[in-house]
């Protein structure tokens, strides 16, 4: 199995414990009551198939994360387990037709039917499996192409936040004229604009500083909900929540509603703050940041309509216990990109065109490397998890460094 087989492997598993650890499950409900509704539940596996995942798997799962974090869920080796228990496409349209061919056939009947038919052996899907397929079809008998769509709000704050990006006025500075982008995170529960921040970019590599300003003085949320942006929608995205214990939930394409609060407040920036802002007076992109900071910081301030004669920060700050922190040293870790390299004999890995410099055992490897946005740290992730800095290449402190040699005895082993 590949490392990019092993991420994708581990983002799965996590995407089905995410409720559960980013504390957007059902607060009724026990642990085992969610390991059991979600061993219910389809998953679409990393290999685009439907699959279905055992209770006591989805518990194994979840005391891994709490025991050694995202990594944790990396798959540590290959392994024979036998016969496959998963429904194949063949098998779901077979039972798909038994189905609808014999609209009141049970499970027990279907799956009798598919072994005598020689479409499975006994022990390949156990009946269990079948009825749980069987059940999640007829719940889907009289599905509507209508949405049902209605407003909501979240209890509690820190439960979800909406990010989103917009685009803002152009600004002239000493290299031309530039297009600003305003990246931005919103409570769902309080309307409080959590982080925002201007960019001359809409990247991922911006998104993650506005996420790090949040989580650093509010803590994680237990759900982020984004559009499909090429900006949010990404494996870096992705593998930062599985870090720091958050979920994400992806809009639909073309349905702005699903992240209508941050839309409103987009449409608010551009009426209040955007239609009487001369762009003549900025010279700069910091000059720009720290005005329209002092609007973000008055809108937080101000009596908000839908919030019963409070402002977002009374709000917000009503519930100080809702706040998740994380400690300086798991911002630390967790802010970082993550790539894999391939090192060459000469010691050299390169990330962006830069050179970099490891321990000559990691020659001819692939590497996992965690690196700052700017450059400025770069770690080689050992496989313990510990995270170990590099150097920038330098050739000519190399010209004068005494190599190691290796040693042999004389029966040709290593001294």
């Amino acid at each position: 199995m590949t490392f990019d087989q092993k991420q994708k492997t581990a983002l799965f598993r996590y995407s089905v414990i995410a409720p559960l650890e980013s504390g957007t499950s059902d607060p009724s409900i026990s642990n085992n009551e969610f390991f059991r509704r979600a061993a219910e539940k389809s998953y679409t596996d990393p290999e685009g198939k439907t699959v279905t995942v055992g209770a006591s798997t989805i518990e194994k799962w979840h005391r891994a994360y709490k025991k050694g974090g995202f990594d944790a869920l990396f798959p540590q080796s290959r392994k024979d387990e036998g016969e496959s228990r998963k429904l194949d496409q063949d098998l779901q349209s077979r039972i798909r037709f038994l189905m609808k061919e014999h609209p009141r056939i049970t499970a027990a009947e279907i799956h009798r039917t598919l072994l005598s038919d020689g479409h499975i052996h006994i022990g390949q899907v156990s009946p269990s499996t079948v009825e749980r397929f069987v059940r999640l079809e007829r719940g889907r008998e009289g599905f509507s192409s209508h949405k049902d769509m209605r407003r909501y709000e979240r209890t509690h704050i820190n439960e979800v936040w909406y990010g989103d990006t917009m685009y803002g006025p152009w600004l002239k500075d000493k290299e031309g004229k530039k297009r600003v982008f305003l990246i931005a995170l919103i409570d769902d529960a309080s309307r409080f604009i959590v982080a925002a921040d201007l960019f001359f970019h809409d990247s991922f590599e911006n998104l993650m500083t506005v996420i790090r300003s949040a989580v650093s003085k509010f803590g994680r949320p237990g759900l982020f909900t984004f559009d499909n942006g090429a900006s949010y929608r990404n494996n870096q995205m992705e593998l930062l929540a599985a870090r720091i214990g958050s979920s994400i939930h992806y809009c639909e394409p073309f349905t702005p509603t699903g992240k209508s609060k941050i839309e409103r407040w987009f449409l608010t920036v551009r009426m209040q703050y955007l239609s009487s802002l001369d762009m003549r007076n900025f010279h700069s992109l910091e000059e720009l940041r720290r005005d329209f900071a002092g609007y973000v910081s008055r809108y937080n301030q101000t009596v908000h309509s839908s919030l019963d004669g409070l402002t977002p920060q009374e709000r917000y700050f009503k519930e100080p216990e809702r706040f998740r922190r994380l400690p300086q040293e798991r911002i630390e870790t967790d802010f970082l990109l993550e790539t894999q390299r391939r090192v060459s004999a000469d010691n050299v890995p390169v990330i962006n065109k830069v050179e970099y410099e490891v321990h000559y055992r990691y020659a001819k490897q692939k590497l996992r490397l965690r690196y700052s946005p700017d450059m400025e740290k770069v770690f080689v992730v050992e496989p313990s998890g510990d995270l170990t800095p590099i150097r920038l290449l330098n050739k000519q402190d190399n010209a004068v460094v005494k190599r190691e040699r290796v040693r042999l005895s004389e029966g040709g082993g290593e001294v």
